[in-house]
């Protein structure tokens, strides 16, 4: 019997260094693939969701008001104001509920006082601070160059302090003085006096808690005006009792803002 012969292996092709070039074309040719499909489906943008999308961030960031997006709900930001995590946005919102508050404080406190004919001899302002009530005039509140309340100045005080006592704020008295003589050793006795006198009676007459009030003298280190004239130191011889604002300070700093957009109606 013969035996069958074996065909011979063939031997493998030779590897060509010269081909090498077709895995990098391949590459690049996949590559080109995804960047058109990526630019098609960039062109294919809805131009009318893009407007919407560039005015509403716009009207956001306090740059741009635009007709083309309903901006009746919610507050505008200045940029400057505008913060990370959207705080800019919840301060100005807790800043118009604050002006809210002391408006009303003060408008309970004028009310008190126009129907007991003393409107006119008292002054209000809301700041940063909260709400200041100027008791303005030495000759209205204090005898002349002396510390004691007069019957006008107890009326005004009891008609005050009873809006203050049911809230949580803290007050603080300053008192105030013209840069003249005085038969005090100084200004400053004459002023710290009278904010202690006005202290003494809204916590022992009217009920304020005494943990919530404090009274400080500034004497002539901060007049009203030019301090000149008598009429300026008439204005200049006031104690103030503030009211202060138990808000963040991040908060207090929008009080004006608040109050500008509400003097908008906003």
């Amino acid at each position: 019997m013969s035996r069958r012969r074996r065909k011979p292996q063939r031997k493998p092709e030779a590897f060509h260094v010269d081909e090498r070039w077709a895995v990098s074309y391949m590459d690049m040719i996949t590559v080109l693939f995804c960047l058109f499909v990526v630019l098609f489906a960039m062109s294919a943008v809805d131009q009318n969701k893009f407007e919407k999308l560039r005015n509403s961030l716009a009207t956001g960031f306090g740059t741009t008001i635009s007709d083309k997006i309903d901006t009746a709900s919610g507050t505008v930001v200045p940029p400057d104001k505008a913060k990370d995590g959207a705080e800019g946005f919840a301060s100005l919102d807790l800043a118009l509920k604050e002006v809210d508050r002391l408006t009303g404080l003060m408008n309970q406190m004028n009310a008190r006082l126009t129907a007991a004919g003393l409107a006119q001899d008292v002054q209000f302002q809301i700041d940063q601070r909260g709400l200041t009530v100027k008791l303005v005039g030495s000759q209205t509140f204090f005898e002349p160059d002396q510390s004691s309340l007069t019957w006008r100045a107890d009326q005004v005080l009891d008609a005050v302090t009873p809006a203050i006592v049911p809230t949580p704020l803290d007050v603080s008295v300053e008192g105030h003085a013209a840069n003249l003589i005085t038969a005090y050793p100084s200004v400053w006795e004459l002023s710290s006096e009278r904010a202690t006198k006005v202290l003494r009676y809204m916590v022992e007459r009217d009920g304020l808690p005494g943990a919530r009030i404090g009274a400080t003298g500034f004497g002539a280190s901060r007049p009203a005006n030019s301090d000149q004239t008598e009429a300026d130191h008439e204005q200049n011889r006031r104690v103030d009792v503030v009211v202060l604002s138990d808000q963040p300070e991040a908060v207090r700093a929008l009080i004006p803002e608040a109050l500008k957009a509400r003097l908008a109606g906003k």
